[in-house]
């Protein structure tokens, strides 16, 4: 995905359904144990479909995620480099190749916009943490590689963590 800045263009590429919005469940994300890590690290466990920031002392704040279709899904270690809220997404080409009726830009805040309500850009460019506008997507392998959370967790997380968090990704 294209996240589009007033002040700059950041290529982001990842894929959400873009239906109309409907009201998430009861807020999701919880305090669970978790051993390992280093606090404020970020940890994305695709197959449990679960994100977790590590708080220390043996808990994270865990949150229901949506993840990468099959043959769409990455692991590794990157890093927050952006925070941005309500951005406008600009589909990369391969996206406008699958649905060519997408416009151009979708502006930031409309119901279209599959970023969400806010996005963690990560390193590189090619991913995004972000929030939807599908809510019952969550939970499921959904998208092109990015990591797609409710749009009241995604605010919540922006607010706990700063750019240069680690990201670490398993399968």
């Amino acid at each position: 995905m294209r996240i589009v800045s007033r002040a700059a263009a950041l290529a982001v590429f990842c894929v959400s359904a873009l239906s109309s919005p409907a009201a998430p469940p009861a807020a999701a994300r919880e305090v669970v144990a978790f051993q390992g890590g280093t606090p404020g690290t970020i940890v994305v466990r695709t197959h449990e479909r679960k994100l977790y920031l590590i708080l220390g002392g043996g808990r994270a704040l865990r949150y229901p995620v949506g993840v990468g279709k099959a043959g769409q899904q990455w692991s590794g270690t990157s890093y927050i480099d952006g925070k941005r809220i309500r951005p406008a997404w600009a589909p990369p080409p391969d996206i406008k190749r699958e649905n060519p009726k997408l416009p151009d830009v979708i502006p930031g805040g409309s119901p279209r916009n599959p970023m969400g309500a806010a996005a963690l850009t990560l390193v590189g460019g090619e991913y995004a943490i972000h929030g939807t506008n599908t809510p019952r997507s969550i939970g499921n392998f959904v998208s092109h590689g990015c990591i797609r959370m409710y749009n009241r967790d995604i605010l919540d997380l922006y607010g706990r963590v700063r750019v240069g968090t680690p990201v670490i990704v398993t399968r």
